[in-house]
């Protein structure tokens, strides 16, 4: 160990200065960013920032700004800990270097390190040297990198452009998508960029580090030497990296992930000294979907409309609430999720954003109530800060648990996802700690609604295999109750969807996926289409390979998914849409009276011989005068008679009382078998 005025050089060659005690502000104050930062925070991203809130003023989680003091001195070390560093204490990560391209050299910044990684770290260099050494805390970071600046920067309120290291929104590495590796890859050397005014460098960008705290909300108090929370979901990264639009590196911009998570994007950095003596803050759990949950089991076995028809006018599940108050993002609420709860209530999922390629967005959550008519006004159910979470499901096992399934970003895009799992056995009230059950970001972990299981008790999870709209579903299988999973198609070449072919995955994107009697799973799929049909797709070794071919139904396209249910009853479900696209004719259904007459939108059909022939065919609508209703964006449709709602991304599941309940991006339908077997009316003269 060497040590020079105010930097000391420990054994391994890392070099750390000296932060003396002071006080800063944390956060941003609600002030407009300036327009370099809002309109160009990712290559081709559509909205505008007047429709951005928090990009203009910081991110929801960077208000309210407070005062903070750090009332010792710490030492930080200069760069970030570089592979021939962190490999002293771990040899064997010299076999993840130049994975997907990343961080060759000695001197480039460690990667595909989790926090428990580099608290290990920590934690072996301290009992190697007799001194402690640790994560630093997130505010501890955030004063280091502002170095007494109070601008976006420790630059200024811009970033000069020997910064930027691939500043969009990267797809890599998803097939597919985006570039390859000569456009992707940059050097992770560190120390490459000036450091600030108390010579800390690679504050902004090059790789993100974590930080010791739990990711929570700030609170409008002053805080001496802040420690985070007590616990959460989710650990600090701060500081942003390469392959990163540069709103993201940002002094205040928080990041975070979960501990045991890995990627091309995150490192760390070490404080030589103690950990701060401060209280952690307690943890908050004011989410409305989780207040006041009852226990009570409800009573399933009384059919609250016996054998007659029943269809319940829609209603909407989706309230957009006060953006100053929760974290969303507008209107663009997606890809939606709903099962039952054992006390009797219906928990709805789905993510809002303002583009689907971004960071801003965040998994909300819904209940409806046993016994109530409308549902609660959302609040935040998952949101690992500022990462891509494309795709989530809700299942109810029928064992007292429910399972939730989410995609999980590396970063801004829905390519590179890894897939989580948790559960909850208290309907929905707590849920266990989330777990990494596919823990690679790559394609086939976009999470599809529609989980099912098979008569052999296992799980299957649906995942669009790829990021684009066309090219097939992976399923994702557990034996063992949730415990591994296995994609029998992955590494397998890609299929060519075609009548009479055999692939290994199933043809068409957001997939709904059944078991049939004799133990083959079925699915449609949406693109992929085959001989101007929904392509159909039938697997006998449960997903090794899948036979396609073309199915009864027209195919749906952008803004339309497709919901395949098992009945309690025993026969097959299917929702999907018709005759309000281009591309797309009417479909014809036979009324009361035995005529056929044309219809449009959303619609119903019913299997009862394992979808050899879908007998039953009906629009999704109260049969009545034509009312005008709206989808999720506000757009206005007419359901009647005739037509029902033209497009949205289903999700549905039945209850154990044979109530069906479906959703679109916005409505909630309500109906059962005998409804769905009742003839239309025929259309008055």
């Amino acid at each position: 160990m060497r040590s020079s005025n105010n930097i000391h050089t420990n054994s391994l060659g890392i070099q750390f200065v000296r932060i003396e005690s002071g006080t800063f502000r944390m956060g941003i104050g609600k002030t407009p960013l300036p327009s370099e930062l809002t309109d160009n925070t990712s290559q081709q991203q559509s909205w505008k920032p007047d429709q951005r809130p928090y990009l203009r003023n910081g991110d929801f989680d960077e208000h309210p700004s407070h005062t903070v003091k750090i009332t010792q001195p710490f030492q930080i070390s200069s760069y970030q800990v570089t592979n021939i560093q962190y490999e002293q204490f771990d040899p064997t990560h010299r076999e993840l270097r130049d994975k997907l391209g990343f961080s060759q050299e000695d001197d480039e910044a460690v990667v595909f390190i989790s926090w428990y990684d580099a608290v290990n770290f920590c934690q072996w260099l301290s009992k190697k040297e007799g001194v402690t050494y640790r994560l630093p805390t997130e505010a501890e970071w955030e004063y280091a990198c502002r170095a007494g600046t109070t601008t976006y920067y420790h630059t200024g309120d811009s970033l000069p452009e020997e910064f930027y290291k691939n500043a969009n929104e990267s797809w890599y590495p998803s097939v597919g998508r985006g570039g390859g590796p000569e456009e992707e890859v940059v050097p992770l050397t560190v120390g490459q960029t000036p450091p600030n005014s108390w010579g800390v460098s690679d504050m902004h960008g090059n790789v993100e580090e974590w930080c010791y705290d739990w990711y929570g909300p700030y609170e409008e108090v002053d805080q001496v030497d802040p420690v985070g929370r007590e616990n959460g979901l989710f650990r600090v990264t701060r500081g942003g990296s390469h392959s990163t639009p540069i709103y993201y590196l940002r002094s205040s911009n928080r990041l975070g992930t979960l501990p045991e998570d890995k990627s091309w994007l995150i490192g760390f950095r070490l404080v030589m000294g103690e950990l701060p003596q401060s209280d952690p803050l307690p943890s908050t759990t004011s989410e409305l979907w989780a207040q006041e949950v009852s226990q009570t089991q409800f009573d399933w076995s009384e059919k609250p409309t016996g054998d007659q028809p029943c269809f319940t006018d829609p209603k909407p599940f989706i309230h957009v609430p006060d953006p100053d108050q929760v974290p969303t993002f507008g209107k663009h609420n997606h890809q939606p999720s709903i099962t039952w709860c054992p006390n009797g209530d219906l928990l709805a999922i789905w993510f809002s954003t303002y583009s689907e390629r971004g960071r801003e967005m965040t998994v909300m959550a819904s209940r409806l109530r046993c016994g109530h008519d409308e549902w609660d006004r959302p609040s935040e159910f998952f949101n690992a800060p500022d990462r891509n979470l494309t795709g989530a499901a809700l299942y109810n096992d029928g064992q007292g648990q429910l399972h939730h399934f989410n995609g999980l970003a590396a970063a801004g895009t829905w390519g590179p996802l890894a897939l989580v799992m948790r559960t909850s056995t208290d309907n929905g009230y707590t849920w266990s700690v989330p777990r990494l059950i596919g823990p690679e970001h790559q394609n086939r972990h976009q999470v599809i609604s529609g989980t099912s299981r098979t008569q052999e008790g296992y799980l299957i999870q649906p995942c669009d295999a790829v990021p684009g709209g066309s090219g097939g579903t992976a399923i994702h299988i557990s034996r063992d109750g949730g415990q591994t999973w296995n994609d029998p198609g992955v590494g397998k070449p890609k299929p060519e969807f075609a009548n009479g072919q055999t692939g290994a995955w199933i043809a068409g994107i957001h997939a709904g996926v059944v078991q049939l009697r004799d133990g083959r799973l079925l699915a449609f799929g949406r693109g992929d289409t085959i001989d101007d049909r929904m392509p159909m797709s039938v697997s006998k070794d449960m997903g090794e390979t899948w036979i396609y071919s073309p199915s009864p139904f027209l195919p749906i396209g952008g803004g339309q998914r497709l919901v395949l249910l098992r009945l309690r009853e025993g026969p097959l479900f299917l929702a999907s849409f018709t005759g309000d696209r281009k591309d797309q004719p009417p479909m014809e259904v036979t009324d009361t009276t035995g005529q056929k007459r044309s219809v449009t939108g959303l619609f119903a059909a019913v299997s009862l011989d394992e979808g050899q022939t879908w007998s039953n065919i009906r629009l999704i609508s109260h049969d009545g005068p034509d009312r005008q209703l709206e989808t999720t964006n506000g757009t206005p449709f007419t359901m009647g008679i005739s037509t029902a709602e033209p497009g949205g991304y289903l999700a549905g599941c039945q209850c154990p009382d044979g109530l069906i309940h479906l959703i679109s991006s916005k409505q909630h339908y309500t109906f059962n078998l005998a409804w769905l077997t009742t003839p239309p009316p025929a259309v008055e003269d």
